[in-house]
């Protein structure tokens, strides 16, 4: 199946906001990665904002899929917290700069991007994942926790290093490959630590 134009666009978006980061991308070297002039690049996407939000939505879209996917399963919560872990992790090595710009369209248009994203087909459900630590809860095996806290926890162990990453990495002294190789090995750290916290 041929490529279009517009899917040879993102592709290169991702790779360029993901390599460089949204301040430093230029719409130019986005054009050719892509393999096409600027003018037909603007043709699509009026601006960068637009084009980092489509990114935004193609990931996200994504994300709610196969997050979705794991939560309805027919698993064991300890696996089902790994598989979401693993997932999450995976989505946001592949877009780094997806936490940062959240925060900051949440910073610059509050409500009306939350209910954009959640007026859109594919959106998170985290209610079935909820529904089964409290079943877990009530037949003593997990400690009592309460289940919108665990999730919390889970969202905010795999976003927080994505939103502090230019921080850490200054503090640390590593550079990008680095980083995310980190990224990598903390998949099992989260996991871990989540488990050790709900066990009885």
């Amino acid at each position: 199946m041929e490529v279009t134009t517009e899917e040879k666009i993102l592709r290169a978006a991702r790779e360029v906001f993901t390599r460089k980061g949204f301040a430093a991308a230029r719409m130019q070297e986005i054009a050719d990665v892509a393999g096409i002039n600027k003018g037909l690049l603007h043709y699509y996407f009026r601006s960068k904002n637009k084009l980092f939000h489509s990114v935004f939505i193609e990931a996200f879209g994504q994300f709610a899929l196969r997050i979705n996917e794991v939560f309805a399963a027919d698993m064991p919560l300890f696996e089902k917290i790994e598989a979401f872990v693993e997932q999450y992790m995976d989505i946001l090595i592949s877009n780094p700069m997806l936490p940062s710009f959240v925060i900051n369209e949440l910073n610059q248009k509050g409500d009306a991007f939350v209910k954009e994203i959640l007026n859109r087909g594919s959106k998170p459900n985290f209610l079935p994942l909820i529904g089964q630590i409290q079943m877990e809860v009530q037949a003593g095996r997990i400690r009592e926790v309460n289940p919108f806290h665990l999730v919390l926890n889970m969202l905010s162990l795999c976003a927080f290093p994505f939103i502090a990453r230019p921080m850490f990495q200054g503090i640390a002294q590593v550079d990008d490959e680095a980083y995310l190789k980190l990224m990598e090995t903390r998949k099992r750290e989260i996991i871990d630590f989540i488990h050790n916290a709900i066990r009885v």
